[in-house]
């Protein structure tokens, strides 16, 4: 009988389902991680249950449920009403609204900056974690958060300005819609520098500024990229007769009229979908001048630091999120008879995966924490120096990582139902976001020629372990070897600025990788610093999974894979 019936249904059917990994859910995503946690306690302010908290609701299948959903229905541009007004507003996905409430509610846009944070201190390193945690449920809606975060340093140039807007930056309240800052519970804050003709080389701009007799500056220009075009307040660069200066822009004037703001479209990205990134036109649009004129790029510098931090702590988190997948996936499902994560091929990759995301947090954990010191001039140093090398270094690693994570998962990874094709479209963006990597070791080689107390900050902190009685002695020659080569390049960018253009990115890479060993040494398991040394030192390090065989592969992967 059973030959009558269709192929595939009754006897023999091939649908029951075995041998694949249960989702990667209902979980707690901060106390899964082993690196951050650790992190948490030597920086943070001591308040674990908050991403405690945070972390089951990452974890969970609805928060899950709500990225999907933002991603899949990106933001809708509605250039006018049905009266033929124009509005210039752009619609989200309720689900993106959710994300962005719960990411305000938990203070990751500009809570760290409350009078009312926590005394002792710790609270941007509490916030990075929260950042690096929330961000692992759908990164593009972050970038409004990180803005909001960047805004405020940039704000205190005029107290004045500060005053009227930090009240509502560091609410945790989310109020969406356009409407006069004074009467929203909440506010959030965007930027707006580029423009098509110049890209990072922000003194080609092009977008005017006139002094008004009311006090304020008229801006006629456009801008090529302006993310979150819905925030509320802008930063905005323009040319003012002193020359670039820096002015803020309110969507929304007090008396309640609509400060010109013209969106002209939304950019159809490779990922980074459930957050707007719009063309703008300024037409005579209203501003504050912020800071002095002709002194805008030195003005905004400290929200460019900020929204560099937080490109360091979205990569990491995106190779966390990936890490997590692979390791989960390798540890329920089995090939040729073996579990996977037992086969001896998959644990190299795995854990040299692993490496490579306790790096990451190592660094931008640590970044974080000199935000937390802005009096202590080695913190400061440190800070000026390390935020160049680790976006470089960082978000360059996140795709190779993010793509490796992915082939752990074979044709499933490639599956848009597994997330890993979201990550992988996600990971290149950080590397691009606040200068590309040509721009930040520009940058580095900016701080090697001016500020030499940075440069003697990162000494300190990579020289003290390498000379530590505490470091290993195989380890600590390889870290003196690697050290002493880099000096050789700080040498030779000194005395020859064509041969420090042409070696920038090899330095940028050394320097990055010495400062994450040094943070590795210090405080990861042996198993973790030593093969992170064994392979990173020496500058070779290209392909996952070529880790020696003395290694414990097993306990950095045991360390890697979440648990619920």
């Amino acid at each position: 009988m059973a030959a009558d019936l269709p192929y595939g249904c009754g006897v023999g059917s091939t649908h029951a389902v075995t041998n694949q990994p249960p989702p990667l859910a209902e979980y707690d995503v901060f106390g899964a991680d082993a690196a951050l946690v650790e992190a948490f306690h030597r920086y943070g302010d001591g308040n674990r249950s908050r991403l405690h908290e945070l972390g089951t609701l990452a974890g969970s299948e609805r928060a899950q449920q709500w990225a999907w959903q933002a991603d899949r229905n990106p933001p809708a541009l509605r250039t006018h009403d049905r009266y033929g007004h124009r509005v210039d507003e752009v619609e989200f996905h309720p689900s993106y609204h959710r994300l962005m409430e719960i990411a305000v509610e938990y203070g990751l846009h500009a809570a760290a900056w409350s009078p009312s944070g926590s005394p002792s201190g710790g609270t941007h390193a509490t916030r990075a974690a929260g950042f690096l945690v929330w961000s692992q449920v759908e990164a593009a809606h972050m970038c409004p958060i990180s803005m909001t975060y960047a805004a405020v340093p940039a704000l205190r140039t005029d107290p004045e300005i500060a005053a009227s807007w930090e009240p509502g930056l560091t609410s945790t309240s989310y109020d969406p819609g356009l409407r006069p800052p004074g009467r929203k519970a909440g506010v959030l804050a965007g930027m707006a520098m580029t423009e098509k003709q110049g890209g990072s080389d922000v003194r080609a701009n092009t977008t005017s500024a006139e002094p008004g007799a009311d006090g304020w500056f008229h801006l006629t220009g456009h801008k090529w990229f302006c993310s979150a075009p819905m925030n509320d307040v802008f930063l905005v660069l323009a040319h003012a007769p002193g020359g670039l200066s820096c002015f803020v822009v309110p969507r929304i004037r007090d008396d309640g009229s609509r400060n010109p703001f013209r969106i002209q479209r939304l950019k159809d990205k490779l990922g980074n979908r459930a957050n707007a990134s719009a063309e703008i036109e300024l037409e005579g649009t209203s501003a504050q001048l912020l800071g002095a004129e002709g002194r805008g790029v030195a003005t905004i510098i400290e929200m460019v630091a900020a929204t560099r931090l937080d490109c360091v702590l979205g990569s990491s988190a995106l190779m966390r999120r990936a890490v997590a997948e692979a390791s989960w996936h390798a540890a329920h499902r089995s090939a040729f008879g073996t579990k996977l994560t037992d086969a001896a091929l998959m644990q190299a990759v795995l854990a040299d995966l692993a490496i490579e995301s306790e790096a990451a947090t190592a660094l931008a954990m640590r970044l974080a924490a000199a935000v937390d010191r802005p009096g202590d001039p080695h913190e400061r140093a440190l800070r000026r120096i390390g935020l160049p090398l680790a976006k470089f270094w960082v978000c360059k690693r996140t795709p190779h990582a993010v793509g490796e994570a992915l082939e752990c998962l074979g044709g499933n990874g490639y599956v848009e139902d597994s997330g890993m094709p979201r990550l992988y479209r996600e990971a290149p963006l950080n590397s691009i976001w606040e200068g590309a990597g040509n721009i930040q070791a520009l940058d580095m080689l900016r701080v090697l020629s001016r500020e030499p107390e940075a440069v003697d900050a990162w000494r300190a902190e990579v020289s003290d372990v390498a000379g530590s009685d505490d470091t290993p002695p195989a380890t600590a020659e390889s870290l003196r070897t690697a050290l002493s080569e880099v000096e050789v390049l700080l040498r030779d960018a000194a005395a020859d600025r064509e041969a420090a253009l042409r070696r920038a990115r090899v330095l940028a890479a050394r320097m990055a990788v010495l400062l994450q060993a040094s943070l590795l040494i210090r405080f990861a398991p042996a198993e973790v610093a030593d093969a992170f040394c064994a392979t990173r030192l020496d500058a070779s390090h290209g392909v996952f999974g070529l880790l020696p065989s003395a290694v414990d592969a097993r306990a950095i992967v045991d360390r890697a894979t979440p648990t619920r």
